[in-house]
């Protein structure tokens, strides 16, 4: 019996042993002490998962700018992500893989291909996507390992999400050192450029070559935090994927506005002061945002992380003067958010054009095709896109062109992704699936790319999402989108690794070239950008 008993733990070490992945423990260095993270032997990747850049922001830091993390002593292992930001399941399952969900959540996580003498690699920091109000960096489709086998050394970061992440108040303004309020996730996202600048180096990575990046609320961002005076010098490059934060996509309101509905809020809550709500505990705050069915709250133009609008601080040249790679999804939102549940008749469009845009009305339908059936679907998804979060995209790329002379390449993504494994389930809007509904009515087939689908095919990521029946054309759109940011990483340009090539688009070009990402990837004229202008009036 002891002998039996011995031979299974054995057999149960081994096991253990040959799940332990193929990693080895390794030590660094950085400014709070040292950490110890993971070797792959079979990668030659190095992971350092769930490294604090920030004290947690709790008790007394609840709704607070980010503070310096304090040293420790002896050795912290960082082998597993953080916990995610306090939020809710907003858009299905996101499969995160994170240690569950805390205030306490400001942790980044680095993957890196440096040998004991690599130094000056390039650097990615990624934020990710959720209307900030959900996600987190240990997402699977935000993982580093791929782009890190490119010669990049990769992080992610947390960032406060939603209520935790955004409040503004007239008492938090007042206690504030800058006297404003709000931001305080996008300062968080300040926090971690700083943490790189002061780390990176540890890594192999180089502090003057960080590029940033971000999908959807990340792109957005991306956007402000090029336009930020905190951290406009932290950075070399920039990659914006659907989303910039100028009207009508998530743009900033006024001081006095954000504090306004922050005591709005606190007030119909049943708390007058900051105070009390500082004094409640996690699940308190968590349940009173969400039965306040609010979707978080909004970048504030605060004089201290942002001093005016986008467009007035572009215009000004006020923004990092970098190069900037961005683009959108050719089917961001389905038609039917315009349509409003009409069908996809021409009389209909024309009606709901008309209910729109009353003034308008002829411009816009000689923009949006509208004969036939087919015209009408693809007509109500551009517009309901274009309004969604495609225009603002672009003029974020429309307004770097014209008032930068670093180089700006702008994409449409356009490869339709494969249907789910699971026919029970259905995708979400950015990310994740759920549960389908049977009784409701069949989806129609797919257009075009949806929002947030790029994710995993640009970060080399599509094995680690297992949602998806891939195949061979996914990726190879995966591996041509992987190249062209690894290179624009590397240089500031994405050509070279015998891509098609993809021009850069001049300022004042009224049919800039785009690069069409798809089975066949191709750069074209932009003859579709007239609708953009039009709408840059109407938003004007």
């Amino acid at each position: 019996m002891r002998n039996t008993l011995s031979l299974l733990g054995l057999l149960l070490s081994l096991g253990a042993f040959a799940q332990g992945n193929n990693a080895f423990p390794v030590q660094t260095k950085i400014s709070n002490g040292l950490i110890e993270g993971n070797y792959n032997t079979h990668t030659g990747i190095q992971t350092y998962l769930g490294i604090p850049f920030a004290q947690p922001p709790v008790g007394p830091l609840r709704w607070k700018a980010p503070q310096p993390p304090v040293n420790w002593k002896g050795v912290k292992e960082t082998k597993r992500f953080g916990p995610r930001p306090m939020q809710t399941i907003v858009w299905g399952d996101m499969n995160s893989r994170s240690n569950g969900v805390s205030e306490d959540c400001l942790y980044l996580n680095v993957w890196t291909p440096a040998k004991r003498n690599t130094k000056d690699l390039p650097v990615l920091v990624y934020f990710y996507g959720g209307g900030n109000v959900a996600g987190d960096g240990s997402e699977p489709r935000y993982d580093g390992e791929a782009m890190s086998k490119q010669g990049i050394v990769v992080v992610t970061c947390n960032y406060r999400l939603n209520i935790f992440g955004f409040l503004a108040h007239p008492e938090l303004s007042a206690e504030a050192p800058y006297k404003a309020s709000g931001n305080y996730g996008m300062l968080d996202q300040v926090a971690a450029l700083q943490w790189v600048q002061k780390n990176i180096a540890s890594f192999g990575g180089n502090p003057a070559k960080v590029t940033i990046a971000g999908e959807s609320a990340g792109s957005i961002g991306v956007s402000y935090q090029m336009a930020s005076p905190l951290a406009k010098n932290l950075i070399a490059g920039a990659i914006g994927e659907s989303g910039a934060g100028i009207n009508p996509t998530m743009g900033p309101v006024p001081l006095k506005e954000a504090e306004q509905s922050g005591a709005d809020f606190a007030k119909q809550a049943g708390y007058a002061s900051i105070q009390q709500l500082r004094a409640l505990p996690t699940r308190d705050i968590y349940e009173l945002y969400n039965e306040s069915k609010r979707f978080g709250f909004p970048v504030v133009i605060d004089g201290y992380f942002l001093t005016n609008k986008l467009p007035e601080i572009f215009n000004a040249q006020q923004q990092a003067q970098v190069p900037l790679l961005l683009g959108w999804n050719s089917a961001e939102i389905p038609g039917q958010a315009f349509m409003q549940g009409q069908p996809y008749e021409t009389a209909a469009f024309i009606k709901r054009v008309k209910a729109d845009y009353p003034a308008d009305f002829e411009e816009v339908l000689k923009l949006y095709p509208h004969a036939t059936t087919k015209e009408v679907e693809l007509s109500a998804t551009a517009l309901a896109s274009d309004r969604f979060i495609s225009y603002s995209t672009w003029k974020w790329f429309d307004l770097h062109r014209n008032n930068s002379k670093q180089p700006v390449y702008r994409y449409l993504y356009s490869k339709i992704r494969p249907p789910l494994v699971d026919n029970s389930m259905a995708a979400g809007l950015a990310g994740g699936t759920a549960k389908a509904d049977p009784n409701a009515p069949k989806a129609p087939e797919p257009v075009g790319a949806p929002h947030a689908c790029e994710i995993e095919y640009c970060m080399g990521n599509l094995a680690l999402v297992k949602d998806y029946a891939w195949t061979a054309d996914d990726y190879l759109v995966s591996e041509t989108m992987l190249q062209y940011f690894a290179n624009f990483i590397k240089t500031g340009n994405p050509n070279g690794n015998k891509l098609p090539d993809w021009p850069a688009a001049a300022p004042k070009d009224d049919m800039p070239p785009v690069m069409i990402i798809d089975t066949q990837s191709r750069a074209a004229k932009a003859e579709m950008d007239g609708r953009y202008r039009f709408l840059d009036g109407k938003y004007k």
